[in-house]
């Protein structure tokens, strides 16, 4: 099983779009038994709060499934219950870095970066852009989504080849 854990600074417009987004990949592609995700903020700013509004308008305006989405903060547990963490911008990177003392198993990637791109994705809620926050948010979600794939395909068929030779050494 993929856990996915998307971050931004107060989980109202950035990463619940990019949960929403990669939940859409995830139903369109019945991969619900493989690829689960969530969103958190680094701050505790809009805890209880529900997805910005204007956030919502953007998935909607493309289709895509606008769950329920209350604001929840990283927690220092987090790190040992999700294999992938994804943030928005370096500040919401060092925050989690902190908040989890490191990163030992090399867990905690920049969104654009599954993308092949040393980017970060400006707040909307600074800059007003949701459009561009939702078009490099799904850059990014294609490109997460795929690699997961690809190495669930490469991992499946180590398991099958074991399994293959497993049953003729049994057989000798």
């Amino acid at each position: 099983m993929y856990n996915v854990l998307f971050v931004c600074q107060g989980n109202i417009c950035r990463s619940p779009m990019a949960e929403m987004i990669f939940k859409q990949l995830i139903r369109e592609h019945k991969k619900g038994d493989i690829i689960k995700c969530e969103s958190r903020a680094t701050s505790t700013s809009e805890y209880g709060q529900d997805m910005y509004p204007k956030a919502q308008e953007e998935l909607i305006k493309h289709h895509i499934r606008v769950d329920k989405n209350l604001v929840d903060v990283v927690k220092a547990d987090d790190y040992e219950k999700f294999n992938i963490i994804v943030c928005m911008d370096l500040s919401n990177y060092f925050d989690v870095v902190s908040i989890f003392g490191g990163d030992p198993e090399d867990k905690i990637r920049l969104l654009l970066n599954f993308a092949g791109k040393d980017e970060e994705i400006e707040d909307p809620w600074y800059t007003d852009d949701f459009e561009k926050a939702y078009s490099q948010i799904e850059e990014g979600c294609v490109a997460l989504f795929n690699g997961i794939l690809d190495h669930y395909e490469q991992y499946s068929k180590k398991l099958e080849a074991e399994k293959r030779e497993q049953a003729n050494n049994q057989e000798l």
